[in-house]
């Protein structure tokens, strides 16, 4: 199989004139608070080998429709204040698990049941986690 460079994707990080990681982490987590998404958490990666971005920011809901109101949200409010579109998704069919790829940070969206099973936390157990208190919806992580 040969891959044509010019037309592969790439995956690109962003140039320090774009949006920061940070920025677009905090957007993130803005977009899982509007529509009430649930245990949210902010994964570092950035000092953890062969890390592919650097942030997960990870949260759940409770149905299928949740799901994919949460994966709309982030996508509008990112696109809103970064106009960025996500690099890939996946997911969006089956509603279980819905992954939105800005490069430079990743959010899944997932169904409960289907967060407890693949348990992305204990798998990137290296990386630094922040669990978001959602008692204070506004509260935007902290700083690194």
């Amino acid at each position: 199989m040969t891959i044509n460079n010019e037309t592969a994707a790439v995956r690109k990080r962003t140039n320090s004139d774009e949006v920061s990681s940070e920025e677009l982490r905090n957007l993130i987590v803005k977009g899982m608070q509007e529509k009430k998404g649930v245990e949210v958490v902010v994964m570092d990666l950035r000092e953890v080998k062969n890390a592919i971005c650097d942030y997960f920011v990870i949260c759940s809901g409770n149905s299928d429709t949740q799901i994919d109101a949460i994966a709309q949200s982030i996508d509008e409010e990112v696109h809103r204040n970064t106009g960025q579109n996500p690099w890939h998704q996946e997911g969006k069919m089956n509603r279980e698990w819905i992954l939105l790829d800005y490069v430079d940070v990743v959010a899944h969206v997932f169904k409960k049941e289907r967060r407890a099973f693949y348990d992305l936390e204990q798998l990137w157990g290296d990386a630094d986690v922040q669990y978001l208190d959602e008692t204070k919806p506004d509260t935007a992580p902290d700083a690194y």
